[in-house]
């Protein structure tokens, strides 16, 4: 079963992840950004990204390689952002509405909370039921545990079992 790992990352936690789960089991990797990159700290980064979630204004991304036909699976990976999906997923899911029909998982990170909501608004935006497979993980790159990559391992489990 051929899968992409989609995702987008701010602060390195959601690449971590995806580089992580992509070794386990064999996934293709396609990182999206926007054309006009977030402020990435301070006060900015919270208005300018918060306000994009809350708002759903979904960015122009830079051009990457997806064609949901050579894959049977994706798996979305984003921050969480204002209890939302970050917006450049927003603008992925809206660019690729194709995926509906395929496998899919979703794992996100976060720092605040929230994370239980953008699951949620991701299945009703995407218009499913539930995802295949899903992954809450807490500042995986700065907050390195086996706590984390055992949550990892058994995503992976999920996704492996559900493939078959």
């Amino acid at each position: 079963m051929k899968t992409a790992i989609v995702y987008y990352s701010m602060s390195g936690n959601t690449k971590y992840a995806a580089d992580k789960i992509a070794e386990k089991i064999g996934a293709d990797i396609i990182r999206i950004e926007p054309v006009k990159a977030y402020p990435d700290q301070g006060a900015k980064k919270f208005i300018w990204g918060g306000k994009s979630a809350v708002m759903g204004e979904p960015p122009a991304l830079q051009s990457y390689e997806f064609s949901a036909e050579k894959y049977d699976r994706i798996i979305l990976g984003t921050p969480v952002w204002a209890s939302t999906f970050a917006s450049p997923i927003r603008s992925f899911l809206k660019e690729n509405p194709d995926i509906q029909g395929k496998k899919l998982a979703v794992f996100t990170c976060f720092s605040g909370g929230g994370a239980d909501k953008v699951i949620e608004k991701m299945e009703k935006y995407i218009g499913i039921e539930e995802f295949e497979a899903e992954l809450i993980l807490v500042d995986p790159k700065e907050n390195v545990k086996a706590e984390n990559d055992e949550k990892i391992d058994v995503f992976c489990d999920m996704v492996k079992q559900n493939g078959k």
